[in-house]
């Protein structure tokens, strides 16, 4: 019971933690971890490979990648060789929004701040 206890208050941390960083960023995590694939990839992405790389199911991407279209935050191309292939990149109003993503906007509740520390 003292697990399930305490995993009650680590998923209140990160309900916390979640709003603050929406009311700051205008964003949700689960869209900033999208954006952040984005950011980090060395490689076209697919829907497919985004929904793989951020462990969301595919219609959780898909609907994570329509909102951040409609936000300017993204933008879609299809495939130059199979034009039913769609990619994904950022966009500059995506680019210019990650590099406003700094943690330190948000405070980090002090049950999660060890997972942040060096």
């Amino acid at each position: 019971m003292k697990t399930i206890c305490a995993m009650r208050e680590v998923f209140r941390a990160m309900s916390n933690f979640e709003i603050a960083f929406e009311k700051t960023y205008k964003i949700s995590l689960n869209e900033a971890i999208i954006l952040c694939a984005l950011q980090d990839s060395s490689q076209k992405m697919t829907a497919t490979n985004l929904s793989k790389q951020t462990e969301l199911s595919p219609s959780h991407t898909s609907k994570m990648l329509r909102i951040l279209e409609e936000k300017s935050l993204i933008i879609r191309t299809l495939g130059s060789q199979d034009r039913r292939q769609m990619y994904f990149h950022l966009s500059p109003t995506g680019k210019q929004r990650m590099n406003e993503l700094k943690l330190d906007k948000v405070e980090i509740p002090d049950l999660l701040k060890p997972l942040f520390e060096d």
